[in-house]
């Protein structure tokens, strides 16, 4: 039987809840646009998730870094020194991001990093589960995210754990505003609800999903400084966006109403972790179960009752 994480990740089955607004063939174009840096926000971000990891009391020894090149190299570092011995898998989806990433991460032979710590493996798709996944701003940008979180299961041990982050419902609220008091379309796709993640977690066999929210409003001197850095943190993907260009008279349109309105900008981020429970054993009239199986669901079992949960404090 073909092993599961012989596959690409860009080629797994489409599901059939995917976001309403978002044009899945502009998402798969933009999965494999060029990155110079990871957006400035994206690394806020991946820092005060990073911090969420004082809650696990598990470390692991092996986990995934997701697409690290839009969703942060810095925090890329604060992991690897979180988890010094653990080996470090990056995936990123395309043959040039990939080359990218590895002369990003590729360390001088000179410095003690380079000998003493499991050297980062960088490819295009999983060859082996890890106990811990990590996927900073990308879920939002996703254009089938519950196929995405059943790849994500197959990609953890059991016992392993997933950390995330996106945007949510809140995220560019001041530009919507702007766009449908002039009667334009949207100015991005809808961004999912931290309640539905969950609920698609838990549907793609994740367990004890735990989300949270928080609102980070970044002010601007100028519109031409807020447009610059919102052209840095992704697309527009919906599907009834602007087609082609708009040219100089709306975009000085645009300027005036972002100086008589705000140079402000709310991002709503969501924040989820889950693990991989064990498989569940099916019982029926007639049930074959190996005696491996068996002891180790027992000595689960016996673990669970004297020691309770052992990925939170």
């Amino acid at each position: 039987m073909q092993s599961i994480y012989s596959r690409p990740v860009h080629f797994f089955a489409m599901s059939d809840k995917q976001p309403p607004t978002l044009d899945s063939l502009a998402a798969r174009r933009w999965q494999h646009l060029p990155v110079k840096e990871s957006p400035w926000l994206h690394e806020e971000v991946a820092r005060r998730m990073q911090v969420r990891l004082d809650w696990i009391k598990r470390q692991p020894a092996s986990w995934v870094h997701w697409q690290p090149l839009r969703g942060g190299m810095q925090a890329h570092t604060l992991l690897t020194q979180r988890y010094p011995t653990a080996a470090c898998t990056v995936l990123e989806p395309a043959p040039s991001l990939a080359q990218h990433t590895t002369r990003l991460l590729a360390q001088p032979w000179w410095k003690p990093q380079a000998w003493l710590q499991p050297k980062t493996r960088v490819l295009e798709c999983i060859d082996r589960p890890a106990q811990m996944l990590w996927s900073n701003m990308a879920l939002h940008m996703t254009a089938d995210p519950q196929a995405l979180m059943a790849h994500w299961h197959q990609a953890l041990e059991v016992d392993g754990f997933l950390m995330f982050s996106c945007l949510g419902p809140d995220t560019l609220m001041e530009l919507r505003d702007i766009y449908r008091a002039l009667n334009w379309p949207e100015p991005s796709h809808e961004f999912t609800d931290m309640h539905d993640w969950g609920d698609m977690l838990a549907s793609s066999g994740f367990a004890e999903p735990v989300m949270d929210m928080e609102r980070i409003t970044l002010s601007f001197e100028t519109s031409q400084r807020l447009l610059q850095e919102l052209r840095g943190l992704g697309r527009n993907l919906h599907h009834g966006r602007f087609v082609g260009l708009r040219g100089r008279a709306w975009h000085r349109q645009l300027l005036n109403e972002l100086e008589k309105r705000t140079l402000q900008l709310t991002f709503e981020v969501i924040y989820g972790h889950a693990f991989k429970p064990p498989p569940r054993l099916s019982v029926s009239a007639h049930s074959e179960i190996s005696l491996d199986a068996m002891r180790a669901a027992l000595s689960r079992g016996r673990a669970g009752q004297v020691n309770g949960s052992d990925l939170h404090e």
